[in-house]
């Protein structure tokens, strides 16, 4: 308890010095440069700072889950550096929603709203505040209310829409906050269990015998999308399988070795893994954005899906959930992706070929998405890579 007090005190009082520290100016660099794979340059500090000289932390965006990964990303990238500014922008953007009694006028109502709910944790990590947990706790609450298929999955929101519905987004939104959760405030018996369910139940339904899982499973067999004998959407979009590779493997971290559920979740994985590598793209080391179509002339590779895969093939390799094999395969991914990186000719970095928030649908319709720069679903994948597999 003293040690918590006395990390709270310096981080408080770093994150009060940090407020008045101000961005160094970019460097000028050619219009368009190609960034290149090149080792000797931090990206993942480019990355930030370029997205901090771009946007305040009230002009980055509301309370959103492609903003809370890109946070989180940025995070990780504090946690290396120790650069107090990079927390102190966190605090700021989530001190915008969180009141000082803990108050948070969110109804939590999808579980897209939660995935930032990850933020709360850390900062009552790194600062000790009470608000912090009392905000964090109100999605924990809610979760005890919200409508579950009958086999006990989360629905993607609390809507007619989306009623009965399982999106492997969704997986990501809200489980790894529930391990972190249950470790920050010694409750992982319950979020554990929970957060290993979850998985469980989206790959029995989602997974398929490439060992790829389609978009979403539709209980009720009535959306527009889903197949009337199975329920399952039609395509393997990319970034959702992305979002469950990465949460399968911060679950699988968090959760304890002797776990009930973690040979299932394992097996899981190790079928997704051999999926992954065998539609890689052997031209580039990424992922196309419908992952089994890149024979199609009109696909094309997406670099938030491809940072998503790199980085849980690498991170499983190197906890032992996957052959070692796979650490090659996230290297051609990682080489792939910062190509996929380039200069403005104002000096900051550029991340290309970012599909944009996307349904679920057919073929067409991923295949037409926008290719974003600098969207933070890719922004966020990329920091989550770069942490773990830079110098590689």
């Amino acid at each position: 308890m003293r040690r918590r007090r006395l990390r709270a005190a310096v981080t408080t009082l770093t994150l009060a010095a940090a407020t008045l520290v101000t961005l160094p100016a970019a460097a000028p660099a050619p219009t368009g440069s190609p960034a290149g794979p090149s080792a000797d340059r931090d990206w993942s500090v480019a990355m930030v700072d370029s997205t901090m000289a771009r946007y305040t932390p009230s002009t980055i965006g509301g309370w959103s889950y492609p903003v809370g990964l890109y946070l989180y990303g940025q995070y990780l990238t504090y946690r290396r550096t120790h650069d107090a500014r990079y927390l102190a922008y966190i605090k700021s953007y989530v001190d915008r929603f969180v009141g000082e009694d803990g108050s948070l006028g969110q109804s939590f109502n999808s579980l897209d709203s939660m995935q930032a709910g990850r933020l709360l944790v850390i900062l009552h990590h790194e600062t000790g505040q009470d608000r912090y947990r009392k905000a964090a706790k109100k999605i924990v609450d809610r979760l005890a209310s919200y409508p579950r298929t009958g086999d006990g999955g989360f629905w993607h929101a609390d809507t007619t829409s989306r009623a009965h519905q399982l999106w492997a987004d969704g997986v990501y939104m809200v489980n790894p906050f529930l391990v972190e959760y249950g470790e920050e405030f010694g409750d992982s018996s319950s979020t554990d269990d929970e957060a290993a369910k979850q998985l469980a139940v989206y790959g029995s339904h989602l997974q398929v015998a490439n060992g790829l899982l389609k978009h979403a499973y539709d209980e009720s067999k009535t959306a527009g999308w889903a197949d009337p004998s199975t329920g399952l959407a039609p395509e393997h979009w990319c970034r959702a399988v992305g979002w469950y590779s990465m949460a399968i493997v911060n679950v699988l971290d968090g959760i304890p070795q002797r776990h009930p559920r973690r040979a299932q979740l394992l097996s899981v994985l190790r079928k997704l893994a051999a999926g992954l590598e065998k539609y890689q793209d052997p031209a580039t080391g990424r992922w196309f954005q419908v992952i089994d179509k890149g024979a199609r002339g009109d696909n094309w590779t997406e670099t938030s899906c491809s940072s998503m895969f790199t980085y849980a093939l690498s991170r499983g390799a190197q906890q032992g959930y996957l052959d070692q094999h796979f650490k090659a395969v996230a290297h051609r991914g990682y080489q792939g992706v910062l190509a996929k990186l380039s200069l403005g000719s104002d000096g900051r970095t550029n991340l290309a070929d970012i599909s944009i928030g996307t349904n679920v649908g057919d073929y067409a319709y991923y295949i037409a998405r926008d290719r974003a720069t600098n969207d933070f679903h890719g922004l966020g994948a990329f920091l989550i890579m770069n942490e773990q597999l830079r110098g590689d």
